[in-house]
């Protein structure tokens, strides 16, 4: 075998090789993107779910609140922005815009929610009321989901986000449509930090 031959074996087993890890890390990117898309379908059933519940829930305390026809309103106001919202990220998962749009949705409804909470509190007929009481539940547990499926999200952005930030695969990432960073989903009320409560004797 002459050496020419043997250097030409080489540098094509070495072309070979180049272009295995070139897909390799290709492959990489594209199922990390996959993945935090597929965690944000479960944010999506989930809030969809949430969605649904609340118009019952207004819908069981008319009956109670009737002079607090604004609370009720608004509810629902912000049930219907927070579906916009989600419809628009459901389009483009990570996507910066989007999820700014339906983080602070969330927050606006979480915010309605809580304001019916309170004027729910002096309703003790209300409170009392199996339906209201099932739904109620219902709606924290969904609550409970949500919370676990944005953690699940926001842990794939970041492991899709710091992976295509490493070298080589920034490289490929830059070259493949890969560039821009995924954005994490935050609610306004994960943003607030709760001071501990203070205790006097």
């Amino acid at each position: 075998m002459g050496t020419g031959l043997i250097i030409g074996i080489v540098l094509l087993l070495g072309i070979v090789l180049s272009i295995g890890y070139v897909i390799a890390i290709f492959n990489r990117l594209v199922t990390l993107r996959e993945r935090h898309r597929n965690a944000f379908s479960q944010i999506e059933i989930q809030l969809k779910r949430r969605y649904d519940l609340i118009p019952n829930l207004v819908e069981t305390a008319k009956g109670y609140l009737a002079h607090e026809k604004q609370t009720l309103t608004a509810v629902i106001e912000a049930r219907n922005v927070a579906l916009a919202g989600l419809k628009a990220a459901a389009a483009g998962p990570g996507d910066p815009a989007a999820m700014k749009q339906l983080g602070s949705a969330e927050g606006a409804l979480a915010g309605a929610l809580g304001r019916m909470s309170v004027v729910m509190e002096q309703y003790p007929d209300l409170k009392a009321n199996q339906n209201m009481m099932q739904l109620t539940e219902e709606l924290t547990s969904t609550e409970n989901k949500v919370a676990f499926a944005r953690q699940a999200f926001n842990d794939a952005v970041t492991a899709y986000n710091i992976y295509k930030q490493t070298f080589p695969p920034v490289v490929i990432a830059s070259m493949t449509g890969h560039s821009q960073n995924a954005a994490l989903l935050e609610f306004e009320d994960s943003k607030q930090i709760q001071a501990a409560p203070q205790v006097k004797f």
